[in-house]
């Protein structure tokens, strides 16, 4: 059953002496899904991954695989037990042993053939055979990856397991790589949960995401219900660029700003009359030379194909603004835009 759910955490918490690292944490993934627990430095992420893996020990809640329970406080299955794959930030390749041998390393309960045939099946799929008779200091950081998630894959695993498999690779291959490695995934018809502090590696990568903030999964969502409709200032802060302006409530579902009045989803117990903050992205307001609402140039970052420009109101309010880069304004200068909102995201008043 494609649907069925494979990995349930259900309400599990974590601590370390009077430390809770962990709080009430549940979530849901079905077999076939690619989850994602995104969030800084110190959010409790890497400790729900161990905790997965049975490394760690829970002080709450139980853990389930394919239904099965695995994990409460009073016990835990072990790791070897698990049926479950693991790849580390580090790759972790045994270095005595060449990409052949490192890929076909947790077979060896299968007949040698098997074993052999498994492990170049999984060389093929991650673009590696021809490198197969290689070290691991002879391949690029690239290739090394694809090595470690070749060896995790090669045993069949029920769940792999990614703990920021790419941190230690320069922006441009990450992405890349990180797309490789979802279309390996799905090929294999795997179940994975990988954990980063890097939202382009989330998109790429993740059919679900879940926002982490100090031990709690803040929001669980698709990439784009996350940038377009964050449940808090967290999560529409730590997800995309954007700027928060001020917003009067004057009817029901309706705001006025600095930039005109808008339609809008108010936060539950917002009356008529209340100021609230209104969520813009960069791609919310658009350049328009023939918008008779100008703003100023204040700065202007390069991207390549597009230039983000911070704004500058007549009220004296920044936004942010993402442009084609043949648009090519200077500081100071005056510029048409309009508002081009799907939907309007408000937070009460802090």
């Amino acid at each position: 059953m494609k649907n069925k759910v494979l990995l349930e955490l259900n309400n599990i918490s974590q601590a370390y002496g009077d430390l809770r690292v962990v709080k009430h944490l549940s979530l849901r993934l079905a077999r076939g899904q690619i989850g994602c627990l995104l969030g800084p430095s110190g959010c409790g992420k890497t400790t729900v991954l161990r905790l997965i893996a049975g490394f760690e020990q829970l002080t709450a809640g139980e853990i389930r695989l394919n239904g099965v329970e695995v994990a409460t406080p009073a016990y835990s299955l072990p790791t070897e037990k698990r049926r479950i794959g693991m790849v580390f930030q580090d790759y972790a390749l045994f270095p005595h042993l060449n990409v052949f041998e490192n890929t076909a390393f947790g077979l060896h309960q299968l007949p040698k053939a098997e074993r052999s045939q498994r492990a170049m099946e999984m060389l093929e799929v991650v673009g590696l055979a021809d490198a197969a008779k290689k070290y691991p200091h002879e391949l690029s950081g690239g290739q090394q990856q694809r090595v470690a998630v070749a060896r995790a894959l090669a045993p069949s695993p029920d769940l792999l397991l990614l703990d920021e498999p790419f941190s230690n690779l320069d922006s441009d291959l990450r992405e890349r790589l990180s797309q490789e490695i979802r279309e390996v995934l799905k090929g294999q018809n795997a179940t994975a949960i990988l954990v980063t502090h890097d939202q382009h590696e989330a998109f790429a990568m993740a059919d679900e995401i879940g926002v982490m903030h100090e031990g709690v999964i803040q929001q669980w969502d698709s990439a784009y219900n996350l940038y377009h409709r964050p449940n808090s200032r967290f999560v529409a802060d730590f997800v995309g660029k954007g700027v928060l302006i001020d917003g009067k409530v004057t009817e029901p579902h309706r705001v006025m700003t600095d930039l005109g009045g808008m339609a809008c989803d108010l936060p539950q117990g917002v009356a008529i009359g209340q100021a609230v903050d209104i969520l813009l992205r960069p791609d919310d307001i658009i350049h328009d030379d023939a918008s008779e609402l100008q703003a100023s140039v204040v700065h202007k970052a390069f991207q390549g194909a597009d230039i983000l420009y911070t704004l500058k109101l007549a009220s004296g309010r920044q936004v942010l603004s993402l442009v084609p880069s043949h648009h090519n304004h200077k500081l100071g200068e005056k510029i048409g835009i309009r508002l081009e909102i799907d939907h309007v995201i408000a937070f009460g008043k802090a």
